[in-house]
C-alpha cells in the first residue's frame, strides 16, 4: 500500500520538528525553514529560466545546500536526532564567493543602484534574492529569540543573496540587457 501525502496531523495548526517536538505552525523555526523552502522553489524557477550551463549547475548545487539548511532548521535543537542531516560547510560559502568574483570580473563597476527588470530571468533572480534576504532575517530573528541556528547558515544565506544579485547582473550581460539604473526623482 502506498503512503498517502496527507497525514491530517497538522490540521489543528501544529507540526513536528525533526526530533519529535510539536510546535505551532506559526513558530519562528517553521517560518525560517518554510522561507528557505520558498527560496529553493524560486531558485528552481531561476534555473529553468537560465541558459548558461555553469549558472544552472551552480543553482542546482545551491538547491541541494538549501535543502540541507532547511533540514537543519527543521531539527529540534533540544533533542538529538537519529536522522542524518547534511551540514553546510565553509567551502560552500567559498564557492559562492568564487562565483561572485568570477562574474564580477566580466561586469562593469556598479556606480548606481539598479532596479530589477529587463528580462524575466533577471527579474526572477532579483525576486529570489529578496526571498533569500527574508530567509536570512527569519534566521536572525530565530537566533534573537534564543533558538539555535548554526552561524554558517547565516553566512551562507548572506553570501547567497550577494551571489543572486551578481548573477542577475551577469545574466543581463549574457542576454545583452542593460542594467536598469535607479534615477531618483528630482524635486
Amino acid at each position: 500500500m502506498a503512503v498517502k501525502i496527507y497525514t491530517k496531523t497538522g490540521d489543528k495548526g501544529t507540526t513536528a520538528l525533526i526530533g519529535g517536538a510539536k510546535v505551532p505552525k506559526s513558530h519562528l523555526r517553521i517560518e525560517a525553514y518554510g522561507t528557505v523552502d520558498e527560496l529553493n522553489s524560486n531558485i528552481g524557477l531561476c534555473k529553468d529560466l537560465l541558459t548558461d550551463e555553469d549558472s544552472r549547475r551552480m543553482l542546482q548545487d545551491i538547491q541541494r545546500e538549501l535543502f540541507s539548511i532547511g533540514a537543519a532548521l527543521a531539527c529540534d535543537p533540544a533533542r538529538e536526532t537519529k536522522m542524518f542531516v547534511p551540514e553546510i560547510r565553509g567551502s560552500d560559502v567559498s564557492a559562492l564567493e568564487g562565483e561572485i568574483d568570477r562574474m564580477e570580473e566580466t561586469l562593469p563597476p556598479l556606480k548606481n543602484f539598479i532596479l530589477p527588470g529587463g528580462h524575466p530571468a533577471v527579474s526572477m533572480l532579483h525576486l529570489a534574492r529578496c526571498v533569500c534576504r527574508r530567509a536570512e532575517r527569519c534566521c536572525v530573528r530565530l537566533m534573537e529569540e534564543g533558538e539555535k541556528v548554526e552561524p554558517l547558515i547565516l553566512m551562507y544565506l548572506n553570501r547567497l543573496s550577494d551571489y543572486l544579485f551578481v548573477l542577475a547582473r551577469y545574466t543581463a550581460r549574457l542576454l545583452q540587457v542593460d542594467d536598469i539604473l535607479w534615477q531618483p526623482r528630482v524635486q
